[in-house]
């Protein structure tokens, strides 16, 4: 069993137990960080209800998991099914994390990813706009959304939109839509007058952790080259990313989500979610620390001779919320490699899914340093 504050039965005290038998719509459930969402979103005893694509990849985490929650297989640029699906479950908080995730996929299918990011985000927030029962929407962006000058410190929620490859400049416009339907139809000062929905975004950097087998990303490209006995290809090994596991911008996102549930207005806005300076390391130093715990792991460098654009050097800057929340990460980049690196070995080798163990030992490290969400 998951631990809680003191000792075992306790986790849906966690984050001042706003979550028990809250009724939370999760798009993007069966992709990576949405699963891992679901995953704690169930411990903490809220009813979730899942809509999203079918999960692409094989093995998927979100099948690995067996939640048992409901769910509808759809796509947020289909309005009318979106709409039938919120309205139907009538929940009380809306987490947006479907997306077109992959920066080259957005150079092979641009349209398909603006889309998705665009008007998909458009037609969550207006379907929201019709369910009485919505309290609360915390929607789910990245550190790409900002206008990238390679610059050497963090960006604040205040700097501009932007985007130069497809998939970031649709995450701006996603943030773009949503501080409109802020300013449009959940604004703060009508709050309690003429709505009561409270509305976020928020970005976080390079997320990692175990069972995402995505394309074209490092870890899950690591990964399968372990698997298959091979050598992975590090194409761009002096890239800088500000690395964090999973679960550290999860518990950012559901601590916004409490604020917002508690129906606290100074927290209806932009939130950026990142690790310390420490975090922020090479593609080739990411690739050793791996290989550390895991010395099956081969690698070597070639360029990819495509000549996509990507950005090599991009942090946040996350004061307000160490200021204003309190958060702060909770594994550091040693064990948050670790703690990847052992779930794909525990699965590869052992055939064992060790993600609730994970979520457990997570809890555990917060509760002893006293973070903000578990007080």
């Amino acid at each position: 069993m998951l631990p809680g504050r003191s000792g075992e039965g306790n986790l849906k005290n966690l984050f001042s137990g706003i979550y028990n038998n809250k009724r939370v719509f999760l798009t993007g459930h069966t992709g990576f960080k949405g699963s891992w969402m679901a995953l704690w979103l169930k411990s903490l005893g809220a009813e979730v209800y899942g809509y999203s694509l079918p999960p692409i990849y094989s093995p998927a985490h979100y099948n690995l998991t067996n939640l048992d929650i409901a769910e509808t297989l759809g796509d947020i640029r289909d309005y009318q099914n979106l709409n039938k699906a919120i309205s139907e479950f009538k929940p009380d908080m809306v987490i947006h994390m479907a997306a077109q995730p992959l920066v080259r996929l957005s150079y092979r299918e641009p349209l398909e990813t603006f889309e998705t990011n665009v008007m998909g985000t458009a037609n969550i927030l207006n379907a929201c706009r019709t369910v009485e029962s919505v309290k609360a929407i915390v929607n789910i962006t990245t550190d790409k959304c900002y206008e990238n000058r390679e610059w050497v410190w963090g960006y604040r929620e205040i700097d501009p939109m932007g985007g130069h490859d497809p998939y970031s400049a649709s995450k701006g416009c996603a943030e773009l839509v949503a501080s409109s339907f802020r300013n449009s139809f959940f604004n703060i000062e009508k709050y309690g007058k003429d709505h009561h929905v409270l509305l976020s975004s928020v970005r976080a950097g390079n997320v990692i952790g175990g069972g995402d087998w995505s394309d074209d990303r490092l870890i899950p490209d690591i990964m399968k080259a372990v698997s298959k006995n091979e050598e992975v290809i590090i194409r761009s090994p002096k890239s800088t990313r500000p690395w964090q596991h999973v679960l550290d911008p999860l518990s950012g996102y559901l601590q916004i989500g409490q604020k917002l549930l508690e129906g606290n207005t100074d927290f209806a806005e932009a939130w950026n979610f990142g690790p310390a300076d420490e975090g922020s390391i090479t593609v080739l130093e990411v690739v050793q620390n791996i290989k550390k715990s895991w010395d099956k792991v081969k690698y070597r460098i070639e360029s990819s001779g495509d000549n996509l654009h990507e950005a090599n050097l991009l942090k946040l800057d996350c004061s307000k919320a160490h200021m204003r929340l309190k958060w702060k990460s909770v594994w550091d980049s040693s064990k948050t490699f670790e703690a990847t690196t052992n779930w794909y070995k525990e699965y590869y080798e052992n055939k064992r899914i060790i993600s609730e163990q994970q979520l457990g030992s997570f809890i555990k490290d917060a509760v002893n340093v006293g973070h903000s969400w578990t007080l």
